[in-house]
Order: structure tokens, then sequence, then C-alpha cells
């Protein structure tokens, strides 16, 4: 009887010991993967010429008169263009009564910031092989390298290679003007009145406003009142003799004051040649002598004379 009754004690022990115990250990789901709270960051969008512009700060001028001029969007467009940018500092080489008159005449502003932009995605390794590169405003921009320095006209580009989505911009210190064809910067002289008026009569004007390059020993109005009374209405009225007269100032190609000087002669758009000669400094062609030289235009080279040159 003691004997059950122990066995018994010790079951019961043995169940209490059991309930007691630490149940085993469930093995554990997968933690879901927890959802973003935030969406990834975007790449930044390339900017455009305007947009980089804009955002660098030295181009307040520039962004100013390209809104004025309703050109933002047209490069804000695919191009690709290059835009040679002037900045502040060169926009304020400009007087502040011209920059004002300037933005207020949105065709004449038009023209000068559309002739900072060559079509096309021109870096600077490219430019530095130009002598001259066609802008968007229809005109030439000339491209010298000298030294370590490249100049676009007369302006220095000072900083290269600035990528935008749709192009190249390079940085220029000077802003840069259309040059004028010879024709232009005679009229726009006032020194040339005779000769303009003889090359509308001889019905040349056109011709001196194409491609050429052409180089023009032009009379002045002084030179022509050098001729006798009479002559410059009788050529008036004989348009062949006229126009000899005048393709007989004209060289064809592009020739500077120190090319001139290492010549004897010239052959002249009228066939006959002109002689050269350097008297005590002085540079004359036949009798004439050359009292300003190298006048620039879009398409050539003016040498103003003090004569007019009259063919054999």
């Amino acid at each position: 009887m003691k004997l059950f009754r122990f066995v018994s004690v010790l079951l019961l022990v043995a169940i209490a010991a059991a309930a007691c115990a630490p149940a085993a250990p469930a093995t554990e789901a997968p933690k879901p993967t927890e959802m973003p709270t935030e969406a990834p960051a975007m790449t930044e969008e390339p900017k455009t010429i305007v947009d980089i512009a804009v955002a660098d700060g030295r181009f307040k001028t520039l962004v100013t008169a390209l809104e004025a001029a309703d050109l933002v969007d047209v490069l804000k467009g695919e191009g690709p263009f290059t835009v040679f940018a002037p900045t502040d500092d060169a926009f304020a080489k400009i007087p502040a009564e011209t920059l004002n008159a300037l933005l207020a005449d949105k065709a004449a502003l038009s023209e000068i910031l559309l002739y900072h932009v060559v079509p096309g995605d021109v870096k600077a390794a490219d430019v530095v092989k130009l002598n001259e590169a066609e802008t968007a405003a229809g005109k030439k921009v000339m491209i010298k390298v000298e030294g370590d320095k490249v100049f676009v006209n007369d302006a220095q580009v000072i900083i290269t290679d600035i990528a935008a989505s749709n192009g190249t911009i390079h940085v220029i210190d000077t802003v840069l003007i259309p040059m004028k064809d010879i024709v232009e910067t005679a009229v726009a002289d006032g020194r040339f009145k005779t000769l303009v008026t003889a090359l509308e009569a001889a019905d040349l004007v056109q011709t001196l406003k194409g491609e050429g390059p052409f180089t023009v020993f032009a009379p002045t109005d002084d030179a022509f009142a050098k001729l006798p009374a009479g002559t410059i209405e009788k050529l008036l009225g004989d348009i062949p003799t006229l126009k000899n007269i005048l393709l007989y100032h004209v060289v064809a190609g592009n020739v500077l004051a120190e090319d001139v000087v290492k010549l004897s002669e010239a052959e002249t758009a009228l066939g006959q040649k002109v002689a050269i000669k350097v008297v005590d400094g002085k540079v004359f062609i036949n009798d004439a002598q050359v009292v300003i030289t190298d006048i620039k235009t879009a398409n050539g080279t003016i040498h103003v004379i003090d004569t007019v040159l009259l063919p054999k």
C-alpha cells in the first residue's frame, strides 16, 4: 500500500514537472519584406543650354536678352547647338544706353544673339581647326588661334566645352557684333557715298555683297572729288566704263595689309593688274596712297585710298 502511494506521488511529480517545462520553440515564419516608405530618387534631368545659363549665374544679361528676343524655346530645342556665350562682364563692356536700346529692338537683338550660335555640336578640339564658322544669323564668325588663346572675331574664348543636353557652350569675354559685308560697311561709314552710288548705278552691289572674299581699294568721296569736273556725271551715264573702273578696284581673295606690302602687283577683277609699291613707309596702289588698311568685313577687306584708280 505504501509502495503504491509512493509510485503515485512520483507520477504526479513527473506530470507536474512536464507541465512546467518550457514548450519547444516553434519554427519562426519569415518576416515580410518591408515596403519602401519613399520613392527612389530619380536621376537628374539633363540640362539644356538655357537651363545651364540660368543656373550658372554669370549669364543673367544673356538670359534676359534671350527672353526679350523670344529665343529661349529655340535654345531649349533639340539642336544640337554650339553657343559662344558672353558673360555679364562681356555685356558690361557695352554702354548701358546702347544695351538698353538693343534690348528694346527685338529684330536687332535676335540677329546679334543668333550670331553667337553655330548649328551642330562643335567641341573646342574642332573649333581650333577652323578659321571661320557659319552662324545661325547667316553670317560668319572668324576664328583664330594665337598661342594658347582662341578668338572668335575679337572675343577671347575663356572657358570651353560646357556640355548641355542639346549642345555645347564656350564662354567668351566680349559680345559678338555681326560683321557687315563690304557694301554695308561702306554705307555705314559715311565716307564712301559716291562709291556706293557708283556701285548701285553699275549694278555691282549684289556682287560685292556676295560670299567673296574680296579685297576692295575703296576711294573716299574726297578721292572722287579730285576727278575733273563733270567726270562723275559722265561716268554715271556710261555704265560699261563705270563698271570697268569699279572692278579695277577689286582684287579676289582676302588680302590684308601685311600681304599687300609683299606684292609688286595684283590682278584685279577687271583682268588688269595694279602696281603696288612702298615708298618711305607709305603704300601706293598705282598712284593712289593707301590711307587706312584692314577694315574687316563679313566677306573681305577694305583698304581706303585717296585717289580713284583708272584702268588703262
